[in-house]
């Protein structure tokens, strides 16, 4: 499994490709933020871990331009700023994971493994519902044959409430299996994500597909 490591700092990038290293990892190194970006632009990881402050281009940055280009290789973020505003930007932005420096190489082990274990395990088969479309291998959302353009986090939920069709979800389901944390953390971000998926696959069809159940979640169907 091959892994890049974008840190600045040579004492805890070598520590970190050392341990990994020795766990069966292929791991490259990397200490500048534009030469990660050309580095994912070129070649194929199945994880990055992400550090915040870069030179070249913050990691921040970095993450957002990959997750615009559709580029939805997991991200841990291994950041020293432990706010909860900016664990919340991070995953907004679309990180996989956010690990607060200092930290045991123990847990950076048990996330890394836990991240790229449910990256394997997702639906890779074309879902559809109605005259909705989606596949996850090329990316592509369709409906009535127009192609719709997404964000990582919108095509997420969209592909969670398509593999549920026709079944109420609730809020907290939605976060565990999208953004894959604690619901407390994220206060009304499920319905502001509900809000831009409504205007990109309902709305320019006059014809909904994503309901909301009061009290209770979100439902994808036809009827009313």
């Amino acid at each position: 499994m091959s892994l890049l490591v974008v840190e600045d700092e040579l004492r805890v990038r070598a520590f970190i490709a050392r341990g990994l290293g020795e766990e069966g990892f292929l791991v490259r190194e990397c200490a500048d933020g534009a030469e990660a970006d050309a580095l994912l632009r070129a070649e194929r990881f199945e994880l990055v871990l992400l550090d915040w402050m870069l030179p070249g281009l913050p990691g921040l940055e970095l993450l957002k331009a990959m997750r615009a280009r559709q580029d939805v290789t997991p991200v841990v973020m291994l950041t020293a700023r432990d706010a909860v505003a900016d664990r919340v930007a991070a995953l907004n932005a679309g990180a996989d994971d956010y690990l607060v420096k200092p930290f045991a190489f123990e847990e950076l082990l048990a996330r890394v493994r836990a991240v790229t274990r449910r990256a394997s395990q997702r639906v890779t088969t074309r879902l559809s519902y109605a005259d909705l479309v989606l596949d996850p291998v090329s990316r592509k959302v369709l409906r009535a044959g127009v192609e719709l353009s997404l964000t990582a986090r919108e095509f997420s939920l969209l592909q969670f409430l398509l593999e549920h069709a026709g079944e109420v979800v609730s809020r907290t389901r939605i976060v565990q299996a999208v953004w894959e944390h604690d619901f407390e953390t994220f206060s009304n971000v499920v319905e502001v994500y509900i809000r831009y998926l409504r205007a990109k696959v309902d709305e320019p069809f006059g014809a909904r597909l994503i309901h909301t159940v009061r009290g209770v979640g979100y439902v994808l169907r036809s009827a009313p």
